[in-house]
């Protein structure tokens, strides 16, 4: 009993009542001791000591410290004290189907708002950059969301990030823009291939100068628009230049891209330049230009979507893992057998700008607005369009002469359909 009294470790028993003769009475200690440990004000802790620490610290490793830290928020007040509050349900939702996102089956049907905030999500934990895991997550958000995840798509001098990140590349669809510039593809690559894929249909402007394309490139890479009319049967635009493989046969297989707006073919190996600038402007109604056009400036082709971060990613972890760090000499060697060279060695500047190609010897073509008919009878639809606004313009003071004249234009005008329909059968 004194050892219990005089222990510092007893808990407060409280005030102690005793029944003497039919009455309570309340005893009163008289030990100083005993009174002064019990008297002892104690403050009140709704949790033990050390319960912040073990919360926002763990003992056994990160994924159990990430589990208990990541249901908080914690800020500072401003004295100073820290403090923390539970996370929104929705929030806790989020971050864990974005630690499992390459096991969701599908994303078709879902919100859009809400599968963004899911996708960045996931890329702020970096799950589109593990291996494997991170292409079946993209391939998810590809497939429901096309042109949102990445809408263009530009991989200008980044050979390094095609060879890793090939199959990452191939899952996006939709694209409008697509800029390999400077990427050493060659005709037997299999991107090159993956450009006839009915996935990138929707490309209207596509930039693959400097990439050793030669005529056999070039027809693979027009055949499903010749024989089958699909593929880039939408490309507007069209960037073949610095490839000096390809001649004036591989030029003819560009006539199958009717809606070709715009076309550089500076560099190339033509040899009757003359005669090329003649039948682009028969077939598909391309002009030279005399002046370099603003569309090959390479400055309108640029990453954007809900995916632009994450190429940025595969460009620092591809850059990182072929930095010289103390690499002996045997092992450089080995690098430059299989490919893999140092950054530094690979990094050689892309002719985007030619300055020393003066803007005669480029070879940039544009399709002129007036005309949808080709050839002898251009001159031909620029008088009726010029008749037209004409007639338009006395329209309430000579009618019949306004009905002769649009009869005469839908004339001629179903004379050049047939004309472009014989044109595209000799194309073959």
């Amino acid at each position: 009993m004194s050892y219990y009294l005089n222990s510092e470790n007893h808990l407060d028993p409280g005030p102690i009542y005793v029944r003497e003769n039919g009455q309570l009475h309340m005893v009163n200690l008289a030990l100083d001791g005993v009174r002064s440990s019990l008297q002892k004000p104690k403050p009140f802790r709704l949790f033990p000591k050390g319960f912040s620490v073990e919360l926002c610290m763990n003992r056994e490793d990160d994924t159990a410290q990430k589990e208990k830290t990541d249901h908080f928020i914690f800020t500072y007040t401003r004295e100073g004290n820290l403090r923390y509050s539970a996370k929104s349900l929705f929030s806790l939702v989020l971050g864990f189907i974005s630690d499992n996102v390459d096991h969701i089956d599908s994303l078709i049907g879902f919100p859009e708002q809400i599968a963004e905030k899911l996708f960045s999500a996931a890329e702020a934990r970096q799950k589109f950059t593990e291996p494997g895991a991170g292409l079946r997550a993209l391939q998810k958000f590809t497939e429901a969301y096309g042109s949102l995840v990445l809408c263009s798509l530009c991989l200008r001098n980044r050979y390094l990030v095609i060879s890793e990140k090939l199959e990452e590349i191939k899952s996006f669809r939709e694209l409008t823009c697509l800029d390999l510039s400077c990427c050493k593809l060659g005709d037997e690559h299999e991107l090159l291939e993956h450009l006839t894929n009915e996935a990138l249909s929707s490309v209207t402007q596509l930039h693959l100068k400097d990439n050793c394309l030669s005529d056999a490139g070039v027809q693979k890479m027009t055949a499903p628009v010749r024989v089958m009319k699909r593929g880039l049967e939408n490309l507007t635009l069209l960037d073949l230049s610095c490839n000096p493989e390809i001649t004036d046969a591989g030029i003819g297989y560009l006539f199958s891209f009717r809606k070709l707006n715009c076309l550089d073919i500076s560099g190339t190996g033509l040899k009757d330049i003359k005669a090329i600038k003649h039948k682009l402007q028969t077939h598909i109604g391309l002009v030279h230009s005399k002046v370099p056009l603003k569309e090959f400036d390479h400055s309108n082709c640029k990453t954007e979507g809900w995916a632009d971060q994450i190429v940025l990613q595969w460009e620092r972890i591809t850059s990182e893992a072929v930095k010289p760090q103390g690499t002996s000499e045997p092992r450089m060697a080995v690098q430059r057998f299989y490919g893999q060279r140092s950054q530094t060695e690979t990094l050689v500047k892309c002719p985007l700008a030619d300055t020393h190609m003066s803007s005669s010897e480029k070879l940039q073509f544009y399709k002129a607005k007036a005309p949808d008919c080709h050839g002898p009878l251009l001159k031909r639809e620029t008088t009726l369009c010029q008749e037209s606004k004409k007639s338009k313009k006395r329209a309430f003071e000579d009618p019949e002469k306004e009905q002769s004249n649009s009869s005469q234009s839908s004339k001629q005008k179903y004379v050049c359909l047939t004309v472009e329909d014989w044109d595209l059968l000799n194309s073959y």
